[in-house]
């Protein structure tokens, strides 16, 4: 034996491993199925086509009207265009028209259907749309494949995404123009709430530091590094929660949970997020004039400024970040670890969840500071409690059952923006991150057959 090698010494009492062994043959069930899917395809997509006709033989032949100046426009000419369904490619021969005056020209059969020559349309376009906004695009394409057998490029699961959430996007700003004028009329919805509790925060969103698109140049040589993102390459996502508190149910002791929540979010902008929950409010018919709106936040001067705009309404420092500024504080006192800091904490924590917040500050102000930088703390945290005090009534809170928390808005970030737009290494454009958090605020929302009655929007060139 050769030298070099070195023996193994194998137990004799240990058996290797068997290697496993994958059925000879897939279940005969799931053959079945996919022999009926690859026989009947082609039939379905016949049926449509065959429904697509008789719409058009059915459509009065007279030219239609301009809708921009409102003249009659003329035919020009009738071209065979297709289009791709879930079932395959459609085709038909859709005649064209023109206005003389204002060069404006339209194929109505095309505009009935609400689909585009060449382009991904009807509910294949919206499937798409579902799985882009749940993964990455790249694995919505393979899983257009697995789920739907559809072969599509990841582009064209972003293409959806994009066009469906822009159209998404004008609407819910639409909404709340709409509900922000003095003269619109709520819908009626039955009697509004008693009580609302509306949770409002924001996390930070990467964002892309290129102001274009990367693209490869005609020799194909590698693209050149990403910029290094610095600090001020973040926006902040606004987020809102609206809530009942009669909704709010224990499936455990020490734990609660919702039956029933609502979801707004916007990419930076405190107005728009407020204007959004207002609508939302207004659309859910749940703000009347004697209705309490209980505005749970977590200091920010920003969502108390604006939660001026409802006349009845109770303010709540959000009771877990008082206790954060308080852990700050310790941290530096006694020490990170200790158990020391941790029983001041908990101690603190009891008195304010009593109610006892003037107690706790006069207590705070005769403390005496180990630290330069402890007693800068200190005394921040004084200022924070001392200002926020009309809004850490807790004991109160908790026996209206308004809550004292915000972890309906903690919950919501995680799900709305975490789960998708924060995986590792995602940055994104405005734009991008602004469509796709609409339809995600949709989608947790469960309105997403709302996008059966929108139009794909164009994209600016």
């Amino acid at each position: 034996m050769d030298g070099s090698r070195r023996l193994v010494h194998v137990p004799t009492d240990h058996l290797p491993a068997a290697r496993p062994v994958l059925a000879a043959a897939i279940p005969r069930f799931l053959e079945l199925e996919r022999e009926v899917e690859e026989e009947f395809r082609p039939g379905m997509l016949r049926a449509l086509q065959d429904r697509v006709e008789a719409l058009d033989e059915s459509r009065s032949s007279a030219p239609p009207v301009c809708p921009q100046c409102g003249r009659g426009m003329a035919y020009h000419d009738a071209r065979v265009v297709s289009w791709r369904c879930r079932f395959g490619r459609l085709q038909a021969r859709a005649r064209r028209y023109r206005c003389r005056h204002c060069r404006r020209q339209c194929r109505p059969l095309l505009e009935a259907l609400g689909v585009e020559a060449g382009r991904i349309s009807g509910s294949l376009a919206r499937l798409l749309a579902l799985l882009g906004v749940v993964v990455p695009y790249e694995l919505a394409a393979r899983l257009a494949w697995q789920c739907l057998g559809v072969k599509v490029s990841p582009m064209s699961v972003w293409r959806a995404v994009q066009r469906l959430g822009e159209a998404c996007e004008h609407y819910g700003e639409a909404l709340a123009r709409y509900h922000a004028d003095s003269d619109s009329t709520p819908p009626a919805t039955g009697s509004a709430a008693d009580v609302t509790v509306l949770g409002v925060d924001g996390c930070a969103l990467g964002m892309q530091v290129r102001a274009r698109r990367r693209r490869r140049n005609a020799s194909g040589a590698p693209l050149p590094a990403l910029a290094p993102v610095e600090e001020g390459q973040f926006r902040e996502v606004k987020t809102g929660v609206l809530l009942l508190p009669c909704q709010r149910a224990r499936p455990s002791p020490g734990r609660h949970a919702l039956s029933r929540r609502f979801l707004g979010s916007c990419l930076g902008d405190a107005d728009a997020i407020f204007a959004r929950l207002w609508a939302r409010l207004q659309e859910l018919g749940w703000l009347g004039p004697h209705t309490l709106v209980v505005i749970v936040g977590d200091g920010a001067e920003w969502i108390w400024k604006r939660a001026e705009m409802f006349v009845r309404r109770c303010e709540i420092l959000d009771f877990w970040h008082a206790v954060e500024h308080a852990w700050e504080f310790a941290r530096l006192q006694y020490g990170d670890p200790s158990a020391r800091a941790a029983h001041w904490v908990h101690r603190l924590a009891r008195d304010l969840r009593a109610g006892q917040v003037q107690r706790v500050i006069a207590r705070l102000k005769t403390l005496r500071t180990t630290t330069p930088e402890a007693r800068e703390k200190l005394d921040a945290l004084i200022r924070y409690y001392t200002d926020n005090a009309a809004r850490m009534r807790y004991d109160e809170y908790l026996r209206r059952g308004y809550g004292i928390g915000s972890g309906a808005v903690e919950s919501a970030h995680k799900q709305l923006v975490h789960a998708r737009l924060r995986q590792a290494g995602m940055r994104w454009s405005e734009a991008g991150a602004r469509r796709l958090l609409a339809l995600r605020v949709l989608l947790l929302n469960g309105d997403w057959d709302q996008l059966d009655r929108l139009r794909m929007a164009a994209l600016a060139a």
